[in-house]
């Protein structure tokens, strides 16, 4: 009887060691993360390669006000959609690079995660602007340079593959710098989208890249709808007439629709992919950005925005829509808002916190991902 009691408590307990593996093994639907990408993913890298006495405006206050309480070297008030999307999976937030590729930070290793994205980073090397007479003016950084930063980081890990095969990998968001440098220098529609296949192409080439070095998941986003950032929106004020503003959300029609441009481009690229490769080996997951984010610019109220500031920087030094280029937030005269997450914009350029999380719900819990995510690379988790 005491032996078979035993038994039965061994059972037991090894019933329920199964069930805690089990409900680990179904939230973590991946043990790391690993991301490309400019200032929309950058968690500090850019901070990291600026000499002291030249930091990036995400060094100081009030970046990072929301939910760190200081500045990280994200150019928003708090987290990226990038740090939304390892709280999902309950992983921690994706280191840098920059500054760990030694073991100095991060506890000396990034198997949780490692991310490559720069502040200013460019799909095309810079050299490509250059000869167009278009400069970089925050880095030299691109795609190719992360992915050889990547490349670097695989040779030093043990089992490269089986930690490919763990991990999500973000690539981007990545080509809005490729045309927001030569639009803030001058350049037209027509300029920027000569050069967007190329752009796309070499995202597209990329991503191949991966899937040969053993990369099994990506999620790769679209561009978000730049025509309605203040940054522009303010640039072409003076040039643009009433005509060129759609009249249900106040936002600039050219340049929403190039990024729209972009984005089919994008998509027929990753579709193209798609069907070299054996889908039930490899997913490539489409993140619709741009539809993600329209939401809010068509119904402020609904997502908790201020209608009246919803084309409006949160930090910024006056005028229509709270942008000066001469005086960047985090610097004087720029002043910061009181309620962040009432704004979609959080400087001009980047978008708020409230802002990434309602693009990162629309992608875990909206039609913003194609295929769906949910059904796809996650299927066991609980995107609520």
């Amino acid at each position: 009887m005491a032996v078979a009691y035993a038994i039965i408590l061994i059972l037991l307990a090894s019933s329920s060691s199964a069930a805690a593996a089990n409900a680990k093994s179904e939230f973590g639907c991946y043990e790391s993360i690993i991301s490309f990408g400019d200032s929309l993913a950058d968690t500090g890298n850019l901070l990291l390669l600026s000499p002291a006495d030249n930091k990036p405006a995400a060094a100081r206050p009030p970046y990072g006000r929301t939910f760190f309480h200081h500045p990280t070297g994200r150019f928003s008030d708090g987290r990226l959609v990038i740090d939304f999307i390892a709280q999902r999976f309950g992983l921690p937030f994706v280191p840098p690079y920059i500054g760990g590729q030694n073991g100095e930070l991060h506890g000396g290793g990034f198997s949780k995660g490692v991310n490559f994205a720069v502040v200013g980073a460019t799909a095309l090397g810079y050299e490509f602007y250059e000869k167009l007479g278009f400069h970089n003016p925050v880095t030299n950084v691109s795609l190719r340079t992360q992915l050889d930063w990547f490349k670097r980081f695989l040779s030093t890990i043990p089992d490269g593959k089986k930690y490919l095969e763990k991990s999500l990998v973000v690539v981007g968001e990545i080509g809005g710098n490729d045309y927001n440098h030569p639009l803030s220098q001058g350049a037209t529609y027509d300029v920027i989208q000569s050069f967007a296949p190329a752009v796309v192409d070499y995202i597209g080439s990329t991503i191949q890249e991966l899937i040969k070095l053993g990369v099994k998941t990506m999620l790769v986003p679209a561009i978000p709808p730049i025509g309605c950032l203040p940054v522009y929106l303010t640039q072409f004020k003076k040039s643009s007439t009433i005509r060129d503003y759609d009249p249900k959300t106040g936002c600039l029609n050219w340049l929403n629709e190039f990024a729209r441009y972009h984005n089919k481009l994008l998509k027929k690229e990753l579709n193209r992919i798609q069907e070299l490769i054996n889908p039930d080996q490899i997913d490539i997951i489409y993140a619709d950005y741009y539809n993600a984010a329209m939401r809010f610019y068509l119904s402020p109220n609904e997502y908790g925005f201020s209608k009246k500031g919803i084309l409006r920087a949160c930090c910024g030094a006056g005028g229509p829509y709270n942008y000066n280029a001469s005086a960047e937030c985090g610097s004087s005269p720029a002043t910061c808002c009181d309620d962040p997450s009432s704004f979609a914009s959080w400087d001009g350029l980047h978008f708020t916190e409230a802002a990434y999380r309602l693009i990162a719900q629309g992608l875990f819990d909206g039609p913003y991902t194609t295929p769906r995510v949910k059904t796809t690379i996650c299927p066991s988790i609980s995107f609520l």
